[in-house]
């Protein structure tokens, strides 16, 4: 499904001729990926005439993170101009991978999902330390290139793309990665004196249909239970939504 905006607010525009597509929370969605990303080279007449713009949590709760990062990891490679941004769902796995023990909690998040699409069993009987092990020999060394490349934040244009949002009221370059991967209601229900100059777009928080509060736009749309991959296009002054599914 395609959704044009017609946004009457500020007329936040990308850079001049750059048609941008920004894509929420995969989360081991690969399927859902692969048909999000036709829509995509549909609507702009072919992947190379788009910048991809990746919000983070690629992995966790889907069928197949693995089978997510392999085909990231090829348009890394295709499209030097893609972005991928981290989400705190990398983040816990990554802290997973470094200190297990202090780290668990990541097994429950989806890890556990994860650990399995790397071809690892007995998640649930083993010890992390084991586990953290045998998930660094799974995984390939252009995977974790991938995970260590990710970054906190893109800017282009009058747009912030980042995974959860922002801390109100603090300087953008002065935001801390706890609040970019893992803030929400805080930064959701920022007053208007305390936003942002830049438009921002973010995943992190399910619902049913994205958002476009004028101010923030908001793209996850639960792949991984819903079957809705969604992206926002930016081009000129125009928004759109494109979803799978639905």
């Amino acid at each position: 499904m395609i959704k044009l905006f017609d946004w009457s607010g500020k007329r936040a525009k990308p850079p001049d001729g750059a048609r941008l597509y920004a894509i929420g929370d995969i989360h081991g969605a690969a399927a859902c990926l692969d048909d999000l990303l036709a829509k995509i080279e549909a609507d702009a007449g072919g992947l190379d005439l788009a910048q991809l713009i990746f919000l983070g949590d690629y992995v966790d709760r889907g069928p197949d993170s693995k089978a997510v990062i392999d085909r990231l990891v090829e348009i890394k490679s295709d499209y030097p101009e893609a972005i991928f941004l981290k989400g705190n769902h990398e983040a816990a796995m990554l802290n997973f991978l470094a200190n297990p023990d202090r780290a668990m909690e990541w097994i429950d998040w989806g890890g556990d999902q994860t650990m399995r699409s790397y071809g690892l069993d007995g998640v649930l009987t083993r010890s992390g330390d084991e586990l953290s092990a045998a998930l660094g020999e799974a995984l390939p060394d252009t995977h974790r290139e991938f995970f260590k490349d990710l970054a906190l934040k893109h800017i282009a244009g009058d747009y912030l793309f980042v995974h959860a949002g922002i801390r109100p009221g603090v300087p953008i370059d002065e935001q801390e990665e706890e609040d970019l991967l893992w803030i929400r209601r805080r930064f959701h229900d920022a007053p208007a004196a305390e936003r942002p100059a830049y438009t921002v777009v973010h995943g992190h928080h399910p619902t049913a249909k994205p958002v476009d509060a004028g101010w923030r736009i908001g793209v996850d749309t639960g792949a991984c239970w819903s079957g809705s991959l969604t992206a926002v296009c930016l081009h000129g002054a125009t928004r759109k939504f494109i979803s799978t599914g639905r």
